[in-house]
């Protein structure tokens, strides 16, 4: 496919705010995905990095229409892959499309040149990374790695490990003869409320494998002949569509947690990370106004 068919990360930008929009004017990161793919045809989406051949271009150039959409102030990120609309991102889907675009590359060329006027290029193709977030991608990169490094038993018992971070009270069940399940046990509803919920552990390449329909279907049915009234899949790859539509379609219903969702949890807890306080110098400014 030639290279003029694939849009570029600003042509992106409208398509973004637009799945947010049809979402109701807010959208977590998965499903603003699913609602922009919706939006081109299948040919597109099939078209792969030569050298990450799981790795979809237009969907790598969502996530880099997202960041321009954030740093232009058309969409506002109040927590770790949430996104909600803001009034200049209604403003810009209020316009005719061209004007819309016209006023996102200008914003996108002046918001780059306050932060880094020498070192970027105005080019519509040159994929331009803030350098907040190049150094977000920095850590997930080399967090995603280092699990990678783990063995498949050493990946459950981390994720064992993650999850009773969060109050749960797991067995770890993993290994041969585990029958899909890796995690059994109770999961904190309220303080006096608990469910049997099931875990599952998928150490996928992060830059290969995506989780398919039929293995989470599979891991359904391995969860609820255990009993379990809940479940969660993890894998370092992502998911495809069909699998996260799989995995709302009977019960027990599974939490999918893609790689960008397990570092977010990661991060959240501290746990083997360290987050280092960082003084903001501009932000006493307003002080002496």
């Amino acid at each position: 496919m030639a290279n003029h068919e694939m849009p570029t990360y600003r042509e992106l930008v409208l398509p973004v705010l637009r799945a947010v929009e049809n979402a109701g004017g807010s959208a977590q990161r998965t499903e603003m995905e699913d609602l922009v793919s919706e939006m081109f045809p299948d040919a597109l989406l099939d078209v792969t990095y030569p050298n990450r051949p799981n790795k979809s271009v237009l969907l790598d150039r969502v996530g880099w229409g997202k960041s321009c959409a954030k740093l232009i102030g058309a969409l506002d990120s109040p927590r770790q892959a949430f996104f909600v609309l803001t009034e200049l991102g209604r403003e810009l889907l209020s316009m005719d499309s061209e004007d819309a675009y016209a006023k996102i590359r200008e914003l996108d060329i002046n918001y780059r040149a306050s932060r880094r006027a020498a070192k970027h290029s105005t080019s519509d193709e040159e994929v331009l990374i803030d350098e907040e977030e190049e150094v977000e991608g920095e850590w997930r990169e080399q967090l995603l790695g280092r699990l990678h490094q783990l063995s498949p038993e050493g990946f459950e018992r981390f994720v064992i490990a993650l999850m009773k971070t969060f109050e749960m009270t797991l067995e770890h069940v993993g290994g041969s003869g585990d029958e899909g399940i890796d995690g059994i046990g109770l999961a904190p509803l309220s303080p006096v409320l608990s469910t049997r919920v099931a875990i599952q552990a998928k150490r996928y390449n992060p830059e290969k494998a995506a989780v398919s329909r039929d293995a989470v279907a599979l891991f359904q049915r391995d969860a609820a002949t255990k009993g379990a009234e809940r479940a969660i899949m993890i894998t370092l790859g992502r998911f495809t569509k069909p699998a996260r539509d799989a995995a709302v379609a009977t019960t027990p219903m599974v939490e999918l947690i893609d790689g960008e969702r397990l570092c977010d949890l990661v991060r959240q807890q501290e746990f083997g990370i360290r987050i280092q306080p960082v003084v903001d110098a501009g932000w006493f400014n307003r002080f002496d106004t």
